[in-house]
């Protein structure tokens, strides 16, 4: 058996087979471009398949070594790669600058930072491995954009047909000149391997003498060049490439078209959601964040739980019958959080401490806990097995804290009193959990306990 063949038949042990023999064909038969950046959620709509079993199947996969995993640094406004790292511990405190977008952002991982698979070289060798040698447009597609950016066939049509004047390969060392007729229109000329602008703002009467602009890309590039006002008519443009490394400078028309293109978007495995994913956080322990790395999150749901009477529990059943008890308790509220796209975070004595992306999905943990602890209680004939439940949502830091990442803020530690707010069988949530002050509200949704102080007036104390 090849190694190859090896690390498919661990990945069918380790992963839902369905997703493993759907990640085997892609990699057999799939065409390269579909193998560079892979958009996991893009896979899942694909193919049918259950989104939380295919993004375990490629965090599996990846560790087996068939993907290389990379965290994306993103341009809000344009969608652009402006960074990609190998690693989380690699993204940087400072500012990511766009230039197409003549803007700079502090890489959110709610939403600016997209976890991308590539097929590992070793497995198979695909164009993107290779970046300098794709077409002008591949290289836009496979290593400019992300995979959020929805670039179809029609998509492409636009995009050569009526946003851009002229484009072009220059290799290191190199000089080139095109010949463009300027429109009256805002005019980018965009470099995107060393990510370069330079803006011409064309206004005014329209001239039959040919202008002149010259362009150098050097090897510390500035972002942007500014902005200039010419003319509408003849143009021509020179290019000096001092960068060391092939440029493709292209000519895009700043109009609606381009807006249009850039603004079709499809969902993407997003930072947060990882860190929220139990698979990564069981799999991949020691590539989370450096100890000293303080990641903010503008809006994370926390789940807390604690059994009700458990020393009581101890001293009426004995420490034995207790222990099990206890294992069988956490078997099942963490079976439920994993499945209800949520990851713990950590177990403190009885007490599980999880997140969640989104707080609905906290809410039916929390139901579905409730029954299963009266499933395991009807099993015994008892009600020994009492889980007091608490949920609150809001913005925090991303932290290591002793080995483990973990979280800290003002949210977490309201969450954690909430929780200390339960009695029986409630289900105690905050304001911004049941009224939507969070970023995850949704129009349409109640808005319910707006204005209510933080802490929790509302619980769900009836059976689920």
């Amino acid at each position: 058996m090849s190694d190859t063949q090896a690390q498919f038949s661990v990945l069918k042990q380790t992963a839902d087979p369905a997703v493993a023999d759907a990640i085997r064909e892609l990699i057999e038969n799939g065409e390269d471009h579909e193998l560079n950046r892979i958009n996991v959620l893009d896979f899942s709509a694909r193919t049918g398949l259950d989104e939380e079993r295919v993004i375990s199947a490629f965090l599996h996969a990846s560790r087996l070594g068939l993907f290389d995993l990379t965290w994306n640094v993103l341009c809000p406004g344009c969608g652009g790669v402006l960074d990609a790292h190998s690693t989380l511990k690699s993204l940087r405190h400072d500012d990511y600058h766009c230039g197409l977008c003549a803007c700079g952002y502090e890489a959110s991982v709610d939403e600016q930072v997209e976890v991308a698979f590539t097929v590992s070289p070793r497995i198979r060798r695909i164009a993107a491995h290779d970046p300098n040698t794709l077409p002008v447009w591949e290289y836009f597609k496979q290593v400019f954009w992300s995979s959020g950016v929805d670039l179809n066939k029609e998509s492409f049509t636009s995009l050569t047909e009526e946003v851009t004047l002229d484009a072009l390969e220059l290799p290191a060392g190199e000089k080139a000149t095109m010949s463009l007729q300027l429109p009256p229109n805002f005019i980018i000329v965009f470099e995107p391997v060393t990510h370069t602008a330079q803006f011409i703002d064309v206004q005014g009467e329209p001239t039959k003498g040919r202008q002149q602009l010259s362009l150098i890309y050097n090897k510390m590039p500035s972002p942007t060049g500014g902005t200039i006002t010419m003319r509408p008519g003849p143009l021509r443009l020179s290019f000096d490439n001092q960068a060391g490394v092939r440029v493709l400078p292209s000519v895009f028309v700043a109009a609606d078209a381009l807006h249009r293109l850039l603004g079709k978007r499809k969902p993407f495995l997003t930072a947060k959601r990882m860190l929220t994913n139990q698979t990564f956080r069981d799999v991949f322990k020691a590539d989370n964040l450096n100890i000293d790395q303080r990641l903010k999150i503008t809006s994370l749901t926390f789940l807390f739980t604690d059994l009700k009477g458990s020393t009581a529990l101890y001293e009426r059943v004995g420490d034995l019958a207790a222990f099990d008890l206890v294992r069988a308790h956490f078997h099942a509220l963490l079976e439920i959080i994993s499945s209800e796209k949520g990851a713990v975070v950590k177990t403190i004595g009885d007490a599980v401490m999880a997140t969640f992306i989104r707080p609905e999905h906290a809410i039916v943990a929390g139901l579905r806990m409730r029954a299963a602890m009266d499933a395991l209680n009807a099993k015994r004939g008892t009600d020994d097995l009492v889980v007091k439940i608490g949920i609150h949502e809001g913005p925090c830091l991303a932290v290591m804290l002793n080995e483990r990442q973990d979280y800290f803020g003002q949210t977490v530690n309201i969450a954690a009193r909430v929780q200390g707010l339960s009695t029986s069988q409630a289900i105690h949530i905050t304001g911004p959990v049941i009224g939507g002050r969070s970023p995850s509200h949704q129009p349409g949704e109640t808005d319910v306990g707006r204005t209510s102080p933080i802490y929790c007036r509302y619980s769900f104390s009836g059976r689920a």
